[in-house]
């Protein structure tokens, strides 16, 4: 399996403790030593867009003379981060459906800073040649799969529709329900092509995933799996006044789908290894007027 999930701190150097008297004033608002403008921390969850534009902002604003810490969690802790100030921001806030249960309990916190994409959707996602197409025919079908549907995280919200909404929905009560994490759903899809099985998984758009494998998703005529999305960004309460031109650039990002698959095929697909900066610094140099333009 190609795909590399973070599941610590990521991080290129914590902000020095500034020693001199009168050398507060050069620093940033996040601190930093006194030629930065400060450290920007990111909470990020394990969902691949999430890491692929978090660590391109991360490329970003280090080039832009900030520091840049990256610490991964489950969503309800991130969502408590920014919420507490821990965090200064987070990139992937899926809205109107699939954080709506973060977003009631913390959006009097956090600050909304803008959708940089309109195109996301939850899926329920099989093998092309799979012999169904719609979701109210995987009960009866059950058998092809192995009886299994696997999932993801138990904090994500998609496992949450799924459990509320699809599986209700479907009367698909019978089929045992896998719930690991998003690289275990990976590993195993990836082991299902290879042996040309039949799979079914919880997935979602944009994701690198239907980029390497001949997917399809199944029909929802139930809509239990709601429609579109957009994806957000979402900061601290004092972020903007803490990073007021980071904040701006953040409110202003777009990325349309196209661009965001060629960034996760080159982080997870393509490449095999850990460590995103080189892959990431390749991605700009082919996008450049792109990337200019987030800061422009």
């Amino acid at each position: 399996m190609k795909t590399r999930m973070m599941t610590g701190v990521l991080a290129l150097g914590a902000a020095a403790a500034l020693a001199l008297t009168g050398c507060s004033s050069d620093a940033g608002a996040g601190g930093g030593d006194a030629d930065s403008k400060g450290t920007v921390t990111f909470g990020m969850f394990n969902w691949d867009e999430g890491i692929a534009v978090t660590n391109l902002w991360k490329a970003i604003l280090e080039e832009e003379g900030y520091e840049v810490k990256i610490e991964t969690a489950d969503p309800a802790p991130v969502y408590k981060g920014v919420a507490d100030g821990d965090y200064d921001a987070m990139l992937d806030v899926w809205l109107p459906l699939t954080h709506a249960s973060y977003i009631e309990q913390y959006g009097d916190d956090i600050v909304e800073l803008g959708a940089w994409n309109d195109e996301a959707k939850l899926t329920i996602a099989v093998n092309a040649d799979a012999p169904i197409d719609s979701l109210d025919e995987l009960a009866a079908n059950a058998d092809v799969f192995g009886n299994k549907l696997v999932g993801i995280e138990a904090g994500a919200g998609l496992t949450e529709t799924t459990e509320n909404a699809v599986i209700p929905g479907y009367g698909l009560e019978k089929l045992d329900y896998v719930i690991s994490s998003t690289p275990a759903m990976l590993t195993e899809l990836d082991t299902a092509m290879k042996n040309g099985d039949d799979v079914a998984v919880t997935l979602w758009k944009p994701h690198w995933a239907y980029n390497a494998y001949d997917l399809k998703d199944l029909e929802d005529p139930k809509g239990t799996l709601g429609e579109a999305e957009s994806i957000y960004s979402y900061g601290s309460t004092d972020f903007k006044e803490k990073f007021p031109e980071v904040a701006q650039w953040l409110t202003d990002f777009k990325m349309d789908s196209d661009l965001l698959h060629s960034l996760e095929d080159a982080m997870f697909n393509e490449y095999d290894g850990s460590d995103y900066e080189p892959i990431i610094e390749k991605w700009i140099s082919e996008n450049q007027e792109y990337v200019d333009s987030l800061t422009a």
